[in-house]
């Protein structure tokens, strides 16, 4: 096992710039999320961490070793791929085997590795078959043993989801989760999926236009957002926000501040509420999710916000909604930098 570090990183692709001075490092055992949207370098900077891609400028290091102009197979690196990349002519357990008998490992330890790693990633009963013989899913967990037998230094994970139907993403997920924390071995997983980063990470790294918008822990993102990006990223529904003037409440920041609101802290109005308001809007959609509803409401021709309701709610598109917005849950922008200006700690719904 090793830590992992990015030092002032860059690449360039002729004119365009991909990532931009990456400084970045994930700890000895540490589970790190890059996320961000389509275009943000997220899967540039793994591909250069697993050496597929050059160093425009900047030093990568595994451990203490610069590994800038090292081949990808001298890293000690295992990359999970989002297309599996399975042998098809090949066994379930002759693909797990696979890496170890190029290595020439002896063949009572290429039996062991295999079957342990079969066995933690439930595959026993699976030995025998071929890769067109699975599911999607079984397929992914053939992809993250054959990672695993490896016993690297690093794992490096693309997008491993992306292919699987929402059920078996989310149980995937948790035995990514559970493996990494067994075996302890550093990790660095790319997605684009927000809820995806925030249920894995030990700590995510969120990354717009080549650059890293903030680093930390899923708790410190989603409460202390560094800048209106980050904010609207991070949280499912995301951060709405207001311009301070339109709410017309005393909230004792400038006018041109931009206020932002999490649905959990813009809840319908009840008589003895401590809420700041009471503000008035039109409902224009209703999600009911079962253990709560999202209502998005319309406060005026160009101010929108999303309010959360615990359980099932009456309100229907259209209805008119009273509301009010939990103070300590505000966060304030400033409108042209879009840094934080204010920070106060929030809870999720």
């Amino acid at each position: 096992m090793a830590s992992v570090s990015f030092e002032s990183v860059s690449k360039r692709f002729d004119a365009v710039e991909a990532v931009r001075e990456l400084t970045l490092a994930a700890a000895d055992g540490e589970f790190l999320v890059l996320v961000g949207p389509s275009g943000s370098g997220k899967t540039t900077a793994l591909r250069m961490l697993a050496g597929l891609e050059s160093v425009s400028e900047g030093e990568i290091r595994i451990g203490e070793r610069v590994v800038n102009r090292v081949a990808p197979r001298a890293r000690d690196i295992a990359m999970v791929f989002q297309d599996y990349a399975l042998y098809p002519q090949m066994t379930v357990y002759d693909n797990l085997a696979f890496a170890l008998r190029r290595r020439k490992t002896p063949k009572e330890r290429i039996d062991e590795q295999v079957r342990r790693a079969a066995a933690a990633l439930e595959l026993d009963e699976l030995l025998e078959r071929k890769p067109g013989q699975l599911s999607g899913g079984q397929q992914q967990r053939v992809a993250l043993g054959r990672a695993l037998v490896r016993d690297p230094q690093v794992f490096l994970m693309d997008e491993p989801l992306s292919n699987l139907d929402a059920k078996l993403r989310v149980q995937t997920r948790g035995e990514i989760k559970r493996l990494q924390k067994e075996i302890g071995t550093t990790t660095v997983y790319v997605t684009h999926d927000q809820v995806e980063a925030m249920t894995m990470g030990d700590r995510i790294a969120v990354m717009n236009h080549g650059r890293l918008e903030q680093v930390g822990t899923p708790a410190e993102l989603y409460d202390e957002p560094a800048n209106v990006f980050v904010a609207g990223f991070v949280g499912s529904p995301g951060m709405s926000f207001v311009p301070a003037a339109a709410l017309g409440l005393d909230l004792g920041v400038p006018g041109e501040t931009i206020v932002g609101v999490r649905p959990e802290h813009a809840r319908t109005w009840a008589e003895g509420d401590s809420l700041l308001g009471p503000l008035d809007g039109q409902a224009q959609y209703v999600e009911a999710l079962g253990r709560e509803t999202f209502i998005g409401v319309r406060h005026d021709d160009e101010t929108r916000l999303v309010l959360c309701v615990e359980g099932r709610s009456a309100v229907q598109p259209g209805d008119s909604v009273t509301y009010g917005l939990v103070r300590e849950g505000l966060r304030f922008f400033d409108p042209d930098s879009g840094h934080a200006r204010r920070r106060v700690r929030s809870r999720p719904c």
